[in-house]
């Protein structure tokens, strides 16, 4: 058997020779009298090994961060790599720099979803463990203890989230945890993992996982001693079908399922929003019929500094023909601004008014009164406008907007992702993230300019005159 003698730090010499995140990346657009001198000048043992040495091929969120952590975990969208970054980063732990030296670790743990995932992903998997490995420090399997054994005695055993109690008594000195967002006792592995992780100076676990707004995760992200590397699907293009990339954009970018799938972005639904993630995507659609009317809302920020507030410019349309229960309004652009000075924030509500032909700008006044309709007609003088004040607090005005959509009388286009992660975190209360829910705002003013202020005119008894 050839001996590969795999040599890390001569992996990461080569592939930042230029200056680049990716020595891959660096051959890939070089030249092919370029390629064929890199290639030349390596020794035969240095070409036989370059397959297996992740740290010239990786991508940026792949490589393990720097510094004093215990918890590395991976968020990316689907195919982003997370997998044969998990894979590698065992091997980064496992391997010595000769086939039976000592590595960082000798006691591993592999926690997947269920027994089957861990070994068909983690092991088996096209990037799992053994497709990732050098002949020369391939593990062995061994099916009846479902556990890996290497030349140099490390040994890796494999465990399920269905069964936290099967990780009492075990001791390891790194974990890989993979797609712990869907662990179905998730906590209590969690918890039962971190007490087995109790080996060497410094054990360390590493999460690969599609975030989703699950407890875990989230207390996981908070902590101070956890840190976080982040790549959407796009960023593995390379080895990804191009059939695969285009169905899956066309068929999901810009909804809120496609942030969490495909960017790899962790979406808070807070307990007793107005508005949840499933009621989102029920009222997702890609076509407008003909709108009877169109309007532009916004909520102008407090400041004008990039730290400030966003101003949130929302565009909405209805179709109110027939009766009122048949009326349907369309959310069409979210067109806010962050940190922009008033004459910009100004002009982009207006932009928006004339992209989509709309009949009147609705603005809430109560941070800045006349000066609002001033600045506004600044830029047009004869801008359809309408001032409105809000005189109950955010979570009130919000409660009937929100009714709406659970009558399933509103529908949002794609590509409002920002929108839609301020909605599914408003709650009568108030809003539950940070910041201030500008877009939201927005929103409400835009629905109860098109829908909730005449419906209510159309429910109002008519007076006979006499």
């Amino acid at each position: 058997m050839k001996n590969f003698q795999i040599n890390r730090q001569e992996a990461r010499l080569i592939s930042t020779t230029s200056d680049t995140k990716s020595g891959a990346a660096l051959i890939a657009s070089a030249s092919a009298a370029d390629r064929k001198a890199f290639l030349d000048s390596l020794t035969n043992e240095q070409v036989r090994a370059l397959p297996y040495l992740f740290e010239f091929w990786a991508l940026e969120h792949q490589i393990p961060p720097e510094g004093d952590w215990r918890s590395w975990v991976i968020l990316g969208g689907r195919g982003a790599g997370k997998t044969r970054a998990g894979a590698e980063w065992v091997r980064s732990m496992v391997e010595g720099s000769r086939p039976r030296d000592p590595g960082q670790a000798k006691r591993i743990g592999l926690i997947g979803e269920t027994m089957e995932q861990a070994r068909e992903v983690m092991v088996f998997g096209e990037s799992g463990i053994l497709a990732c490995s050098p002949p020369d420090r391939r593990p062995t399997w061994i099916a009846g203890r479902q556990m890996l054994v290497w030349p140099n005695g490390a040994e890796a055993r494999l465990y399920s989230a269905f069964d936290p109690e099967r990780l009492r008594g075990p001791q390891f000195d790194a974990v890989w945890a993979d797609e712990l967002a869907k662990w179905p006792k998730a906590q209590a592995t969690w918890d039962m993992m971190q007490f087995a992780l109790r080996l060497g100076k410094n054990p360390r676990a590493c999460v690969t996982t599609t975030p989703r707004n699950v407890g875990i995760l989230k207390a996981l992200l908070e902590r101070d001693s956890t840190v976080t590397t982040h790549a959407p699907t796009e960023a593995n293009r390379a080895y990804l079908a191009d059939s695969f990339l285009e169905e899956v954009q066309n068929r999901y970018a810009g909804t809120r399922l496609g942030r969490q799938e495909l960017e790899g972005v962790l979406l808070a639904d807070v307990d007793g929003a107005l508005w949840t993630s499933d009621q989102i995507e029920a009222a997702r659609v890609k076509e407008v019929p003909k709108l009877d009317r169109i309007v532009v809302a916004v909520d102008p920020p407090a400041g004008a500094t990039a730290a400030s507030d966003a101003c949130g410019i929302i565009v909405a349309g209805i179709v109110a023909q027939g009766p009122l229960p048949e009326w349907q309004v369309y959310v069409l652009e979210d067109a806010s601004v962050q940190g922009a000075s008033p004459n910009d924030w100004a002009a982009a509500a207006i932009a928006a008014m004339d992209r989509h032909g709309a009949e009147r700008l609705v603005a809430e006044v109560n941070q800045g009164g006349a000066m609002v309709e001033a600045i506004v007609r600044s830029i047009d003088p004869a801008v359809p406008y309408r001032a409105v004040h809000a005189t109950r607090g955010k979570g009130l005005r919000a409660e009937p907007v929100a009714a709406l959509y659970e009558q399933g009388r509103v529908r949002h286009l794609p590509n409002l992702g920002a929108l839609e992660d301020e909605m599914c975190q408003m709650t009568a209360q108030g809003y539950a993230g940070q910041g201030s829910p500008d877009r939201v705002d927005a929103l409400v003013w835009a629905l109860t300019e098109l829908f909730i202020d005449p419906a209510r005119r159309w429910r109002a008894p008519q007076v006979r005159r006499l």
